[in-house]
């Protein structure tokens, strides 16, 4: 084996100088603890170095930015590369890793960012997320849907999976709207959705959005349910919990997560660096473990070993929910790793037993 493995860490939510607020998201803090351990275990002999290549991503930057900072990894003889976390730069990404064949590990939001080289963490799924919204909302007992989403490939897809549900469940779409996914007033969006005498009113998206979308909705004293996709995880950043008060939303950790938990009281981290914990932790180990088992520290070698992680304890998820890939899998989390939650307060709370009637 060589001395030494270089791995890319690719952040596509920067500029090229890599600005403090992308720091938060940076998972190499998490990488390093998790490669650490498996050193110290005597699994993983080869130092670990890790390089970084910054640009500044959809949805606020370039596709050809990404593409840039991909590549200078790839120049760089990186054996993996850890990113990108947003959805359209993982689609970016995806045909790159197949054309260099670096094994990639992307931790975004869409299963069509999966390839034999492209690996996914998923931090929420654009997929799964209005599934679990439209049983979410039909537990509540609401029939009629109104829904706001970006105007974007990434909100339409998510519009169009909450459509196919909720045919399903017997629920109606009754209004669709689409905004800006950088929207700061979304005012005309609202005002036509409850036009439409919804009893319950969805946001999906990125995120970016989310605030306005709440404002409008709080600012015409709607008193039913509101529900967003992995837009609603905002609250986590800044002030944003308070803007979207009452809404219900998709994340992606439990507080009754024993994993999760016991990391938190290892780390005497505060409960608001939950959902950072779970997602570093489970990233950290996908990479650390991937690379001790790998045969040889080759990119295919690598490949292979990622393909031999199964059945770690994800600290995402609800309590059970299990981490690894296999010959041709390619997502890493496996059971119920969606969780309803709610801002409540300013802060987020789990919402228990939404997805009972799941069928």
């Amino acid at each position: 084996m060589p001395a030494r493995v270089m791995v890319g860490v690719l952040n596509d939510m920067a500029d090229l100088s890599g600005p403090d607020d992308a720091e938060s998201r940076d998972p190499t803090e998490w990488l390093e603890r998790e490669v650490a351990a498996v050193r110290a275990a005597g699994r993983l002999h080869a130092e670990v170095e890790f390089v970084h290549a910054y640009s500044l991503g959809l949805p606020s930057g370039t596709a050809e930015a990404v593409e840039r900072a991909y590549r200078q990894l790839a120049d760089a003889g990186v054996g993996l590369i850890v990113g990108p976390a947003i959805a359209d730069n993982a689609l970016v990404a995806t045909p790159l890793a197949e054309q260099l064949r670096i094994p990639t590990i992307n931790f975004a939001a869409t299963g069509r960012a999966r390839s034999r080289w492209m690996f996914q963490h998923q931090v929420g799924s654009y997929e799964d997320e209005s599934l679990v919204i439209a049983r979410h909302l039909a537990t509540l007992g609401c029939s009629r849907i109104g829904v706001v989403h970006d105007d974007t490939p990434v909100g339409s897809r998510l519009a169009k999976y909450l459509d196919d549900e909720a045919r399903i469940l017997g629920l109606q779409v009754v209004s669709r709207q689409g905004v800006s996914p950088l929207a700061d007033s979304a005012g005309n969006a609202i005002g036509a959705v409850l036009g439409a005498e919804p009893d319950a009113v969805v946001h999906l998206g990125f995120g970016t959005a989310a605030p306005a979308v709440a404002a409008a909705l709080a600012a015409s004293r709607w008193a039913g349910p509101a529900m967003m996709n992995g837009a609603g995880t905002i609250g986590h950043d800044g002030d944003h919990a308070r803007d979207l008060e009452r809404w219900f939303y998709i994340d992606s950790y439990s507080d009754a997560n024993a994993t999760l938990q016991n990391i938190m009281a290892d780390f005497r981290a505060p409960r608001r660096q939950a959902p950072a914990v779970a997602r570093g932790h489970d990233l950290g180990r996908l990479v650390a473990e991937g690379l001790a088992r790998a045969t040889d520290l080759s990119r295919e070698g690598i490949r292979a070993g990622l393909e031999q992680v199964r059945w770690l304890s994800a600290a995402q998820g609800l309590d059970g929910t299990l981490l690894g890939f296999g010959v041709w899998e390619r997502a890493a989390l496996h059971g119920r790793y969606l969780v309803v939650r709610q801002w409540l307060g300013g802060e987020s709370r789990e919402v228990t037993n939404t997805m009972e009637m799941a069928g």
